[in-house]
């Protein structure tokens, strides 16, 4: 066999999800090149890394979302190819051109998919071309007038959403029509925060649907894998928490017929790498398609587990024009939840510290996907994730019966987490008959309310937080708590 050529693969994204990539990139026999902000100086993705470069100061604008300064490492350093990971640059057309402009490789699509895809309104177009069911919604709307004339034709409840991005940030349920007028307010102004785009669209609300992924992979030979379906409904804020593979309870012609909707999409954009593209499906088994995600989702260790691939690897491997051959087949069951520091009893208001000490869950069948350790601090200018628990086993029960002693067998000593929520999530009785929805955490968790912090609050968990991490007032530390160099600015009401 002939030996591989060792490329240098820029990891250009932090946490868990570049210690990651960067475990595949060895395995492949690459060498791994991170890069980190001054926050992030003794982070674990720095330390697996063969070679690590620091971009900038601590919020991400001005260190992982630094394009020109990512481009100039690769440019210094000879690096032959990018991994985005998902989040800050991954869905980044311009970085993707700028990439390839500079002849190196860009692991995942293309930019123009990105760009046709990245945008909410231009995919439905595309989806409704290749055929797949949509859900009743708008063209970009101009200003909250013209979202209430929409409304009354689509009915209420209507979504208003953010056309440039998604992870529930500028979402807004509208119940009826004298909440139209401040939940378009909120929605543009996260919108803003969030993306730099306060462009906002409309769909119809459905009732207690579920949300449910199809993992697609294509190379770039035009073959295009359809990898099995994910359950995604348990969400806080729009954002998942707890995922499965495969999605339970789907008759067979269903799944199916997701799966050839979506190898159609894939078709016809002529897709390449790893995507997700995401459906809701309401209580009759009708489906409707909802976004197509063009990186590596958060929740990809479950269909890991089920299928036995490496996605990364698949990635890495298509990028650099290998043809891929796969016969997928789905084995037994997984489950992964996202530990975050966090208070689930304050709307999840992040809980930003120094992590004292950490003793993960061992054991068949048991994977912990991390970016920290024992030491590491919890940084404010970043999302909160600890880490992803999932697990794996021969059927749901015995899956959800692991994931139960996973999360008992858990140490987290030094800052809050929402550990104790997850277990009440995986302990519910309506969990384990699979009676769930996009609804079901605001519905039936057993927090008698969740509390929104008053602006004191939020002022006083800044300062802990800063005090906490030993950091200095930053300039601009007396603006306001949207600024953007905050990541969960934008996550936080704004009422």
């Amino acid at each position: 066999m002939k030996p591989i050529e060792p490329k240098k693969i820029l990891v250009a994204n932090r946490g868990e999800i570049a210690v990651r990539v960067m475990r595949t990139i060895l395995e492949l026999g690459h060498m791994p090149i991170a890069i980190y902000s001054q926050a992030d100086a003794g982070a674990p993705h720095v330390a697996i890394s063969h070679q690590a470069f620091c971009v900038g100061e601590g919020p991400s604008s001005q260190s992982y979302l630094r394009m020109d300064r990512i481009l100039e490492v690769c440019r210094d350093h000879h690096v032959d190819a990018v991994h985005p990971g998902y989040g800050f640059m991954a869905e980044n057309k311009a970085f993707a051109k700028a990439c390839l402009d500079q002849g190196i490789v860009f692991i995942g699509p293309q930019p123009e998919t990105i760009d046709q895809m990245g945008d909410k309104i231009r995919a439905r177009q595309a989806a409704l071309k290749a055929g797949l069911p949509m859900v009743p919604g708008t063209r970009e709307l101009k200003d909250a007038t013209e979202a209430q004339e929409e409304a009354k034709t689509i009915g209420f409840p209507v979504l208003l959403k953010a056309k440039a991005g998604g992870g529930g940030k500028g979402m807004r349920r509208v119940n009826q029509a004298e909440e139209m007028q401040e939940a378009f307010r909120l929605a543009q102004s996260e919108a803003i925060k969030a993306f730099g785009n306060g462009a906002i669209y409309m769909e119809k609300c459905l009732v207690k649907p579920r949300h449910i992924e199809v993992q697609v992979f294509c190379d770039h030979h035009e073959h295009v894998f359809v990898l099995g379906d994910r359950e995604c409904s348990l969400q806080r804020r729009h954002q998942k928490i707890i995922e499965e593979a495969p999605a339970f309870g789907l008759s067979d012609g269903l799944r199916k017929q997701m799966a050839d909707v979506s190898k159609a999409l894939c078709q016809k954009v002529g897709y390449q790498g790893a995507g997700t593209i995401e459906y809701l499906v309401d209580a009759q088994e009708n489906f409707y398609f909802l976004e197509m995600n063009t990186r590596l989702q958060v929740e990809h260790p479950v269909t890991e587990w089920v299928t036995g691939l490496d996605l990364v690897e698949l990635q890495i491997k298509a990028a650099f024009g290998q043809e891929i051959q796969l016969s997928p087949k789905i084995t037994g069951h997984a489950i992964e939840a996202r530990l975050y520091a966090e208070d689930p009893n304050q709307n999840f208001m992040p809980q930003p510290g120094h992590i004292d000490h950490i003793q993960w869950p061992q054991g068949p069948g048991v994977r912990i996907d991390s970016g920290v350790t024992s030491g590491s601090d919890i940084s404010l200018y970043y999302d909160p994730m600890i880490a992803k628990i999932s697990v794996w086993s021969h059927d749901r029960d015995h899956a959800i019966t692991k994931m139960k002693q996973a999360l008992s067998e858990t140490i987290i000593a030094g800052t809050q987490t929402n550990q104790a929520f997850l277990s009440d999530i995986i302990n519910h009785p309506w969990f384990a008959s699979n009676d769930i929805s996009t609804t079901f955490v605001e519905d039936n968790m057993p927090f008698g309310g969740l509390k929104q912090p008053t602006p004191l609050e939020v002022a006083a968990a800044i300062a802990t937080c800063e005090l906490s991490l030993g950091q200095t007032p930053s300039p601009h530390s007396d603006a306001p708590v949207s600024d953007t160099s905050r990541w969960w600015a934008s996550q936080l009401p704004n009422k």
